[in-house]
């Protein structure tokens, strides 16, 4: 099996390559690092996230680049593990003057935090993260495009909130989650909101890589909570359906995050899944897709096989890449068309970013993403999602786009960034650095 492990990221790393790197990116060369797993107990979910995104950089070659500058790229696999995360970036930040850098792992995020400053590399934490790195007077160099794990845990309990007419007061509250950086994010919003709710919160931890869960799921039986949410990556969702299932516990009650809501969540469970509800903040369908298919695929130069274009995480790697390329796209109109962007530049763009409804029917994003616009102060951007519920064999959508209630994350956000500015006595940033 490792052999075989072994094999299968050496064949998908080459075919990737979408052009070759040096140190230091070769002339007309944008150097976009991929830290992603193929490997590991998670690689069945990373796989399609990392083929969306290499999808997409590819397509950008295609069309002709960045104003001409081509990407290249190179993949490093982490297998999810916070030290080979680290290990990635200390080995790829040598290979241009400045990259962005997706750590695709909350606990490589956290570690990533403190050495990107000096580096001078944005991180890109799409929907993962630390959730007070939205405050961009402190968190100069990290960007959670798209939605923190606060927003996503505010939507969730909007919806439970509207179920219940309102009224929560008294009912009981379970947040199953994996038992790491990512899992811990949403508490602190959960917590918050019982304050004022009146909801009984409860926390069930899950050990890595969440295969067992049978004590967890006794408590459940035992406590019988009204809801349960799921904060779980990888096999751990797919064991928490089937456990549900087991103890007769009603999936049209349990709630996941946006990354315990994807095809291979459920697959394995098929009917015994169906009513669980779950966040997605990309949508389904767009002529990028299509695209894909013509320019990649039918050319046999696709990242992976082409049934995965269009599903729920190969969508968000592309749409995580295409902000990215975005954010280079920006920082040209600045700081000259046609040329490579250093690192500082770069995280210029990502705070500039103004991806309108025009750019997206553009670049045939419509119907995947929704526009978004950064700014110093914001480096989210936008924090919105919708609840799919699987029917048995598909996702459909159930709810349209909610946005997150900013009354309990902003306050959230700041006392979380301001102890963080104590921890690392940083200060807030000055208007004049806004506009360096």
């Amino acid at each position: 099996m490792k052999l075989r492990q072994l094999v299968l990221a050496a064949t998908a790393a080459a075919t990737l390559a979408v052009a070759s790197t040096s140190a230091f990116a070769q002339a007309k060369e944008q150097f976009f690092p991929a830290l992603i797993y193929r490997t590991g107990a998670y690689a069945p979910n990373g796989i399609p996230w990392a083929n969306g995104f290499g999808d997409y950089l590819k397509m950008v070659n295609a069309r002709g680049g960045i104003n001409g500058v081509k990407i290249s790229t190179e993949e490093c696999d982490t297998a999810y593990a916070t030290d080979r995360g680290v290990e990635c970036y200390e080995r790829l930040k040598g290979k241009a003057n400045g990259a962005m850098y997706h750590p695709f792992s909350t606990g490589i995020t956290f570690a990533l935090t403190d050495k990107a400053p000096a580096d001078k590399n944005p991180i890109i934490t799409a929907g993962y993260g630390r959730s007070e790195s939205a405050d961009g007077n402190v968190f100069k160099w990290n960007f959670p495009l798209g939605g923190t794990y606060w927003a996503a845990a505010d939507i969730i309990m909007q919806v439970i909130s509207k179920r219940e007419n309102g009224n929560l007061k008294g009912k009981k509250i379970a947040l199953v989650y994996h038992d790491s950086p990512y899992g811990k994010e949403p508490i602190a919003l959960l917590q918050e909101r019982a304050k004022t709710q009146g909801y009984e919160l409860s926390l069930l931890p899950v050990t890595h890589p969440g295969v067992e869960q049978t004590a967890t799921w006794l408590q459940i039986r035992q406590n019988k909570p009204d809801y349960v949410l799921l904060w779980g990556w990888g096999v751990m969702n797919a064991a928490a359906l089937k456990q549900a299932v087991a103890t007769g516990y009603p999936r049209d009650k349990m709630y996941g995050v946006w990354w315990s809501a994807a095809e291979p969540d459920v697959k394995d469970v098929g009917e015994g899944a169906k009513g669980y509800n779950g966040l997605v903040a990309n949508g389904y369908t767009g002529k990028i897709l299509a695209d894909i298919k013509k320019t990649l695929h039918d050319k046999k130069a696709g990242t992976g096989p082409v049934e995965e274009v269009g599903t729920v995480l190969y969508n968000r790697g592309m749409a995580t890449a295409m902000m990215a390329v975005e954010g280079a796209f920006r920082a040209q109109e600045r700081y000259g068309k046609g040329k490579v962007m250093t690192g500082e530049q770069l995280r210029w763009g990502l705070e500039n970013l103004n991806i309108t409804a025009a750019r997206l029917e553009t670049l045939g994003m419509t119907g995947i993403m929704r526009p978004l616009s950064t700014s110093c102060a914001d480096h989210e951007g936008s924090r919105s999602a919708r609840m799919h519920t699987w029917d048995g064999k598909k996702w459909a959508y159930s709810t349209d786009w909610i946005e997150a209630d900013m009354s309990y994350i902003k306050p959230l956000t700041k006392q979380f960034a301001d102890k963080y500015a104590a921890e690392k006595k940083l200060t807030r940033r000055t208007p004049a650095d806004c506009q360096s």
